[in-house]
């Protein structure tokens, strides 16, 4: 394990967590500190902190290698490859280059125009485009192998982490993989899989007896309004609540995972936490049917609703909450849970445009011609470039303008021309968000 810890913050919660896991996972921990050039830089106080937890320094009388490193500077960077090398010589990590393929999943997503795309680690043997792949529930004939640097490659070996293309669906993060000689065999254990898992849910849903089930009707049909993350502490002090059902959507499957795993370490003695259904995507109209049928909450984590989700959500009476960090979507379901909520800092969602063509301007970059469909945009907005329902962009505007007028707003209807300040890479299709952050006092 690289352990990498900024030496201007030192060790931080999430620090802490990460240790537990390599130590659990029994394997040799390399610190790298970096930031050293930052003036507040104390890498030596670092190395004190991390003695509370058992990472002693060699130069100190432990065990463990420790770097001090420089992203930003390229400081010292050659010496932590050194480091790596040289204890992986120690533990003596060797693997099988000629043998068929395996590894695992390290992360997932549906991509529009290349469909599901899995990015692996080669463990074991060397992968080919047109090997045969099984991974979890989801097999497919590589059709392409992308390292790291965006290139197409003819091999993956032992310890080459890729992008295939090529597999029938999205995989789960952590799946592991390997490949077949022929492909009937490969569909039919992934077929066998995601059968024996639909059966698996289907026992779990069977296990809810008749009384069972009459008491969740009267249940929801004595709830006076649907759940929401503001009323929730309210609703479970009235004994409405004894579940809170949670839609999961993502922008990657790993993404899912760790929320999975987060929700699953809560204490579940007031409220139990059940995520009834996970997917990576935008928001859909379909969710939002779902978590209305359900009594349940979307979570959207890197993503956006789609369409006119957002209609539906407000006609349903579904609470939407999205986050750009796992670690706010934790904390929010653990505070409304014992009515402790805050959301003192709220999003105002000002306009929506639509991109529908682009096109280059000497000095100003790229510039899209957009299209008002909700609301109003202005020069101050903060603005979210979305495309196929996931954020891959958040920034200001840089410019805004009719014809070839400098406009403070544009209202909906009418046609502009939109810059983002540090981002070029718009397309058409492209959907650019407004929004403002206001401070909200709370009434309840």
């Amino acid at each position: 394990i690289v352990l990498v810890i900024a030496a201007d913050d030192g060790v931080m919660p999430q620090t802490i967590e990460a240790i537990n896991h390599a130590k659990a996972a029994d394997v040799p921990i390399v610190v790298a500190v970096n930031k050293i050039d930052k003036p507040g830089a104390t890498p030596d106080r670092v190395r004190q902190e991390l003695t509370e937890y058992g990472i002693i320094p060699e130069e100190w009388g432990g065990q463990n290698m420790f770097v001090d490193i420089s992203a930003k500077k390229r400081l010292h960077i050659d010496d932590l490859l050194e480091t790596i090398l040289l204890q992986a010589d120690v533990l003596e990590l060797k693997a099988n280059p000629n043998a068929p393929a395996s590894g695992f999943v390290i992360e997932a997503n549906l991509d529009k125009g290349r469909g599901p795309v899995a990015t692996m680690l080669i463990n074991r043997g060397t992968l080919h485009p047109g090997d045969v792949v099984v991974a979890g529930t989801s097999y497919g004939k590589v059709r392409a192998l992308i390292d790291p640097r965006g290139s197409h490659v003819d091999a993956a070996k032992p310890a080459d982490p890729v992008e295939i293309l090529g597999l029938n669906s999205v995989p789960t993060a952590g799946d592991e993989f390997r490949v077949f000689e022929d492909e009937r065999d490969a569909r039919r254990l992934a077929e066998e899989r995601a059968l024996r898992a639909r059966l698996a849910k289907q026992e779990a849903r069977s296990h809810m007896s008749l009384d069972d089930l009459f008491s969740r009707i009267e249940e929801v049909k004595d709830t006076p309004q649907k759940v929401s993350l503001d009323d929730l502490f309210n609703q479970i002090q009235s004994g409405n609540v004894k579940e809170l059902n949670i839609v999961v959507k993502a922008d990657v499957q790993g993404s899912i995972e760790a929320l999975r795993d987060a929700f699953s370490k809560m204490d579940q003695s007031e409220v139990k936490i059940n995520i009834i259904h996970a997917a990576v995507g935008g928001i859909t109209e379909t969710d939002v049917t779902l978590a209305a049928a359900s009594d349940a909450i979307i979570i959207g984590f890197n993503v956006r609703p789609t369409g006119k989700t957002r209609e539906v959500a407000e006609r349903e009476k579904v609470d939407i909450r999205l986050y750009r960090v796992i670690y706010q979507a934790i904390e929010d379901i653990n505070a409304a849970r014992v009515g402790l909520l805050s959301p003192d800092i709220v999003e105002k969602d000002t306009g929506i445009a639509e991109v529908r063509d682009t096109f280059k301007v000497p000095k100003a970059g790229t510039i899209a011609g957009c299209y008002i469909t909700e609301g109003e945009l202005s020069r101050d907005d903060q603005v979210r470039i979305v495309r196929d329902g996931t954020v891959i962009y958040e920034g200001n505007i840089g410019s805004l303008r009719r014809f070839k007028d400098d406009v403070k707003t544009v209202a909906r209807g009418y046609e502009c021309g939109i810059g983002i300040e540090g981002y070029q890479d718009l397309k058409v299709g492209d959907t650019i968000e407004g929004f403002r952050t206001v401070e909200v006092e709370r009434t309840e």
